[in-house]
């Protein structure tokens, strides 16, 4: 039971699965970093002088009620930028690979051969009984 857990372990895709995890993370990271410190203070320079970014408030004095739109906005842009370089730095890269090994994999057109001269006398004479039964000549 245990060698089959290891067996399962050390099986590429899982190890494959946990390095993509790890560095989702790391990027996650980076990326909520960039839109904090840089998008979000942009969004929030679009709100009013009087609000804590950009959005209103439900009921003027309540902090509770503030709806910061910013905070979507920024979600937002994160979630595109997190789209956008995980599609092109993995998945074009993917396909483009999977299509070149399909390609490769493909059984290629190959020209036929050259018949020999035995099998070209023998297709030959083969047409020739053919037309003379058509004609109703006897060989």
């Amino acid at each position: 039971m245990i060698k089959g857990f290891r067996d399962f372990i050390l099986r590429g895709n899982v190890i494959e699965l946990a390095i993509a995890v790890v560095i989702g993370s790391a990027f996650t990271a980076l990326v909520g970093a960039f839109t904090a410190n840089i998008i979000s203070p942009v969004i929030a320079s679009a709100g009013r002088i009087d609000t804590a970014g950009y959005g209103f408030w439900i009921r003027p004095g309540n902090d509770a009620t503030f709806v910061d739109v910013g905070a979507v906005l920024t979600a937002v842009v994160t979630f595109l930028i997190t789209a956008a370089v995980v599609y092109f730095l993995f998945v074009v890269p993917m396909n483009r690979a999977r299509a070149r090994l399909r390609a490769l994999a493909a059984p290629q057109d190959h020209e036929e051969a050259p018949l020999s001269v035995d099998t070209a006398l023998l297709t030959e004479m083969r047409d020739l009984l053919k037309d003379m039964a058509s004609r109703g000549v006897r060989p």
